[in-house]
């Protein structure tokens, strides 16, 4: 062979890593799933123990609009938190934060001496957590994995959330039924040692200087992240959409299912069952999204999501029947599931990792700005009519996604 056939000969590109193949990201996965599950006894507990203690739907709804409050209003320092220090430091420090106010709640039903006000406590201190945790959760991917790599990261770290999702609420349910709710949050107070310690073991990522070199304040990077946004016009959309489906569903499936389960069957385990359900469909969901290689027309397919989750929560409050309730819950997880990895990948890609705390912080305040409306207004509307409640969000949803068809932007969310 000569020395210019050699030369001509192509190169094979070396194969794509998988993103399990690189040992913070996979530390970091395991110790998250394992949180994760942990969290799902957590989201069965907290409802069903609210309802033990009051037996009512509107309490429940301002427990849950209390952790809803601070997690709106600080979330876009969250996001700045997360550019300025690290998605890493920021994960640990609220994921410790959990496991201890985890852990008290946990010694206090044992003990038998729970009080709502503890409950308020609680919540409102997980809110003020998960401000700085949702959007440094997001943030983390880059720090692990190349841009290559993000779309199976995603999907892997969605994947794990909606696996826990599936498999945790019914053995949660059970557990209650069985061996109470303090055994239900003691799983949950263990879990998140492992959150812990994954963390603890992925390096630091080096830090990316500000354009101007000198660090801005906390309001002027909060400030930069709201003019980034404003100036995308599919950015602004994105969270629009996010704002409309949030708050027609976050009360109807929080505090509609919880009163659903407690006063219609009876049980901890359905309410857990009917979690599954619906994390089930969206498993289903982001397996059909992930062999969509160059997906198209994003915005008119989130649209289309909050059209059929509308019509699926006015046939939950039409036709509340065990079966029909968890096979709707079953068709609302799929949508979800199939639009999820491609949005956060095309968000990922999108934005400079300097911003990407802020940019999804933003985004995060959009999808929960509004959550302690719904959960208010939920609580008063399943007070008077459980049917009402989710046949009006149904309808309201339907009637807004139908009208964002028009909208230039949709079409530009590719």
């Amino acid at each position: 062979m000569t020395a210019a056939s050699a030369t001509s000969t192509p190169v094979a590109p070396a194969p794509k890593q998988h993103p399990l193949a690189t040992r913070p990201f996979r530390n970091w996965w395991i110790g998250n799933t394992v949180s994760l599950l942990g969290d799902q006894f957590y989201l069965v507990a907290l409802p069903w123990l609210v309802l033990q203690l009051t037996g009512s739907s509107l309490v429940l709804g301002t427990v849950m609009m209390v952790a809803a409050i601070p997690r709106a209003a600080l979330m876009l320092v969250g996001g700045a938190a997360t550019d300025r220090l690290s998605a890493r430091y920021v994960l640990i420090c609220t994921t410790t934060v959990r496991m201890f106010l985890v852990g008290v709640v946990t010694l206090l039903v044992w003990l038998h001496v729970i009080k709502l006000w503890h409950l308020y406590l609680l919540t409102f201190a997980f809110g003020v957590a998960d401000a700085f945790a949702l959007p440094a959760g997001p943030a983390l991917v880059p720090t692990l994995v190349e841009p290559s790599q993000f779309q199976p990261a995603n999907a892997l770290l969605a994947g794990s959330t909606v696996m826990t999702g599936m498999v945790g609420p019914a053995p949660a349910g059970l557990i209650i039924k069985f061996w109470g709710i303090a055994s239900a949050l003691f799983f949950d107070t263990l879990s998140f040692l492992a959150a812990i310690a994954a963390l603890i073991a992925v390096p630091e990522p080096p830090k990316i200087p500000h354009p101007s070199g000198t660090r801005p304040s906390m309001l002027h990077s909060i400030a930069e992240g709201l003019r980034s946004v404003r100036s995308d016009s599919a950015l602004l959309f994105l969270m629009v959409i996010f704002a409309m489906l949030n708050v027609c569903l976050a009360g109807p499936v929080a505090i509609g299912l919880a009163a659903l389960a407690k006063f219609r069957f009876g049980s901890a385990a359905a309410f857990g069952t009917l979690l599954s359900c619906f994390s089930g469909g969206m498993l289903g969901g982001m397996a059909l999204g992930g062999m969509v290689k160059k997906p198209r027309h994003r915005g008119l397919q989130f649209i289309g999501l909050g059209i059929v989750c509308g019509l699926e929560l006015v046939g939950i409050g039409a036709y509340p029947k065990f079966s029909v309730v968890a096979a709707l819950l079953a068709l609302m997880g799929l949508g979800a599931g199939f639009v999820n990895v491609q949005f956060t990948t095309w968000l990922q890609l999108r934005v400079e990792r300097a911003m990407l705390g802020r940019i999804m912080s933003v985004l995060m305040f959009a999808a929960i700005g509004l959550v302690p409306i719904s959960y208010a207004i939920s609580g008063v509307v399943a007070q008077w009519s459980l049917m009402w409640l989710f046949v009006g969000a149904g309808a309201i949803l339907v009637v807004t996604s139908a009208a964002a068809t028009s909208a230039k932007a949709a079409r530009e969310l590719d």
